[in-house]
């Protein structure tokens, strides 16, 4: 990984292949604004092209996921950010959905608003028991505009519209409940779960798992007609890779496959 120097972030390499990138302002409650974002965009480009990093998680510092919009810092303008600018938040919602390593929204506090859409665009997500998510902006004359598409992907339309309308904050097994996360679990099962994931991504062939995220977000605003005709092109991508074969292979000996990422 290229080292960087941020200041809303902070990355780590843990076991697994794990990339863990931590929201990093604590104080307030890791509200995500103009530089954070751009730390984020930087932070995922830089994952996606390194062979070592197997899966990212994305958490926060303290006793918060994400609080939602840094409103002071949006309305101000001010980036604080020494990095070129890479995008804003739509861009970033964007890398996440097309991310081709997994991402593991690792929610240890209160997602809402912004926060929330971070964790409805992974690709995982597992919450302890006891967070809070939701989309409250309606309450200050606000709408959640741009999380309304990641949003709309997990949960269905009308329990959305309440959600969005009513300006709910859900405690983490309704939120399960309705599909914005996978899995909640008690506070100090957090880490046992993330870790369980990225396992289990580690254990499979790299191309493969990068081949089949790519054509996953390729097919979601397609239709059917469309979607058909792509998969199978994609699949004839996945059948030509040596892991491909391998794995074939391995089947067929009754032993375990040697991944190559080719």
């Amino acid at each position: 990984m290229t080292a960087r120097a941020y200041g809303m972030i902070e990355v780590a390499t843990k076991e697994s292949g794990a990339l863990w990138i931590t929201l990093k302002n604590p104080a307030r409650k890791n509200a995500i604004g103009p530089a954070m974002v751009n730390e984020l965009l930087w932070a995922l480009e830089d994952a996606a092209s390194d062979d070592s990093v197997r899966s990212i998680v994305l958490t926060g510092a303290g006793d918060a996921f994400c609080a939602g919009g840094d409103f002071a810092q949006m309305t101000s303008g001010a980036s604080g950010n020494e990095l070129p600018p890479k995008g804003d938040y739509a861009d970033l919602l964007l890398a996440i959905t097309r991310s081709p390593k997994p991402l593991v929204a690792r929610v240890n506090g209160h997602a809402m608003g912004g926060g929330l859409g971070l964790v409805a665009a992974c690709h995982f997500a597992v919450a302890a028991r006891g967070a809070k998510l939701g989309t409250p902006e309606i309450n200050v004359g606000l709408f959640p505009m741009m999380i309304m598409a990641v949003l709309a992907r997990v949960v269905p339309q009308r329990r959305l519209l309440e959600m969005m309308l009513f300006g709910e904050r859900l405690d983490a097994d309704a939120a399960a409940a309705i599909g914005l996360v996978g899995k909640v679990v008690d506070a100090d099962g957090l880490d046992a779960e993330v870790a369980r994931i990225t396992q289990q991504v580690a254990s499979k062939s790299p191309i493969t798992v990068k081949l089949g995220l790519e054509a996953f977000a390729a097919q979601a605003d397609l239709a059917l007609a469309d979607a058909l005709p792509m998969l199978r092109e994609r699949l004839g991508a996945v059948l030509s890779t040596d892991d491909a074969r391998e794995g074939l292979m391995a089947f067929l000996e009754k032993r375990s496959p040697r991944w190559t990422g080719k």
